[in-house]
């Protein structure tokens, strides 16, 4: 059992010992606490001296890397070995943007996408009415969804002037309706995005869509290859649907989901962007997987990411981490990042089958600074929960606007210090703070916060940051015994909601069901769902 291994318990001891010391206490003991925890990688700078820790504590999570082969799994990562053996499939996503020496079907598949970019942009590409296409619609979910649409946004700054790029992966009718309802069939392209081109969500969005561009096309020969792309390995049912060969971009089982935005699942992503600017994020990322590969345990930017994590965690007990970017452009990174937590490292059980004695993958939640501020930051600063936060901040402002990104990171700073040191009830006295009022007046601090500075937002330093969380998840992984890349509660779900469609539709009984469900669905067929 993982709690019983010698270098946990060294943990657990060094846990109590260490427990009643406050943020105020370390930073009072060590003048360079900033300079003794924090390090650099190009132009990121990752500062964790706010977190409660001493350089012991540091020592003792390397020992339990070390105890846990990290090294020998990092190799396994690197070499593109089936470390995913519920499923038997290799892990191979870093060789999506090694560049040069990526394997020869990845740099073939990126060359079609380099081509496809510049047919659309240079207007060679045209829809069934012999228009350019000026919007593109990404039909996804989950993994082929959340990381397109992140980056797209991240990047808004970089995207092209004659494309205008949107997602929908709903089931829900209003997320595609209300995107068709601003937009005209006749410049309009669909990537649908599916590996198995069976996903429910993202094949009933593809049919709608579909029909609405034949409303509009009328008997116009091949209107459906015009219009649609797929990024896929199921040429058969894409062939079915109407896509044309050559417009089905290929990536294999080796890509999981979450990790899939470098392959042809990232192609709305180069439509936004330009091509070359999806080969900097490409690029970013690949540089971020040498650093992993090859700096030692004290510099490594993940390594230490993932540490901290499993500190807040399982040691001092913490079961949620908020993610607060003070950037609007990367709104969408906690989103992106419940996803590639939760459902990697969201289980009970190890590689072995055995059950885990500890707790694995906290609450992955969070909001974009300045508004989580006016929202939920008060319970961080007086709710009485341990809450560990990433706070991630941009150098230069990729929307400069006079005034603004000085007040942004001051506001980041100020809660990142004041989360961390608190403020005592003399502090809140010598302020003027009438005595009656003090207890609502008084913040206990020591909530313990990494902040995460990029030099500026762009193509190849979001590369890196997302690198860096992916490889920060694969450590955890590791360190509790996991398999990062398989997904089986998800893959429940869908099976119980295909047995329940035909029941909801009235084409099979629901007298075989828990009451609650039967219940449910015998009230909700009063209003003739469809």
């Amino acid at each position: 059992m993982l709690s019983t291994l010698p270098a946990w318990q060294a943990l657990s001891d060094h846990a109590e010992a260490l427990r009643p010391t406050h943020l105020r206490d370390l930073f009072a003991a060590d003048p360079a606490r900033f300079d003794n925890f924090s390090l650099r990688h190009g132009k990121l700078l990752l500062d964790f001296s706010k977190q409660r820790i001493t350089g012991e504590t540091l020592r003792l999570l390397r020992a339990l890397a070390e105890a846990r082969e990290l090294d020998a799994w990092k190799e396994r990562l690197q070499r593109g070995e089936a470390i995913n053996h519920t499923e038997h499939r290799a892990v191979r996503h870093m060789d999506l943007r090694a560049g040069d020496q990526a394997p020869a079907e990845v740099r073939n598949v990126l060359s079609r996408i380099a081509a496809f970019c510049d047919a659309i942009h240079s207007g060679v590409w045209r829809g069934y009415s012999g228009e350019c296409i000026t919007h593109v619609v990404n039909l996804g979910i989950g993994g082929s969804d959340l990381g397109p649409r992140m980056v797209a946004k991240a990047l808004s700054a970089h995207h092209q002037i004659d494309i205008k790029v949107h997602f929908v992966s709903n089931l829900d009718g209003a997320d595609l309706a209300s995107k068709l309802a601003d937009l005209n069939p006749r410049t309009t392209l669909f990537v649908v995005a599916s590996k198995t081109f069976s996903t429910l969500e993202t094949l009933t969005n593809a049919r709608t869509a579909r029909d609405w561009l034949l409303a509009a096309a009328g008997q116009t020969s091949g209107a459906v290859a015009k219009h649609f792309v797929a990024a896929s390995t199921n040429i058969a049912a894409t062939r079915e649907f109407g896509i044309a060969d050559e417009n089905v971009f290929e990536f294999w089982d080796w890509v999981g989901g979450r990790f899939s935005l470098w392959s042809a699942i990232g192609l709305p992503v180069a439509l936004a962007i330009g091509y070359r600017n999806f080969t900097e994020l490409l690029a970013g990322a690949n540089n971020l997987d040498r650093h992993f590969i090859e700096a030692p345990a004290e510099r490594n930017l993940p390594l230490t990411l993932a540490l901290l994590s499993l500190w807040n965690t399982d040691f001092l007990r913490a079961a949620s981490h908020g993610i607060f970017p003070y950037s609007q452009s990367l709104s969408l990174l906690p989103r992106y990042l419940q996803q590639l937590e939760m459902e990697s490292n969201g289980k009970l059980y190890d590689r072995d089958g055995a059950p885990l004695d500890v707790p694995t993958c906290p609450i992955i939640w969070g909001e974009a600074g300045t508004n989580g501020q006016h929202s939920f930051f008060q319970l961080l600063h007086q709710g009485g929960q341990p809450i560990p936060s990433d706070f991630i901040a941009l150098g230069k402002s990729d929307y400069p606007l006079h005034g603004h990104h000085t007040a942004l990171l001051a506001n980041c700073l100020a809660q990142s210090a004041a989360l961390a040191f608190g403020q005592t009830a003399a502090e809140a006295r010598a302020s003027g703070i009438p005595e009656h009022l003090l207890p609502y007046r008084t913040f206990p601090g020591n909530q313990p916060s990494t902040t995460l500075v990029l030099g500026e937002l762009t193509p190849y330093t979001l590369g890196q940051m997302i690198a860096l969380y992916e490889h920060k998840v694969f450590c955890l992984s590791v360190l509790w015994g996991l398999n990062a890349f398989d997904q089986w509660g998800v893959e429940l779900g869908k099976v119980l909601a295909s047995r329940l469609t035909p029941v909801v539709r009235g084409e099979a009984d629901e007298h075989s069901l828990d009451s609650s469900t039967a219940g449910l669905i015998t009230h909700l067929r009063q209003f003739r769902m469809s």
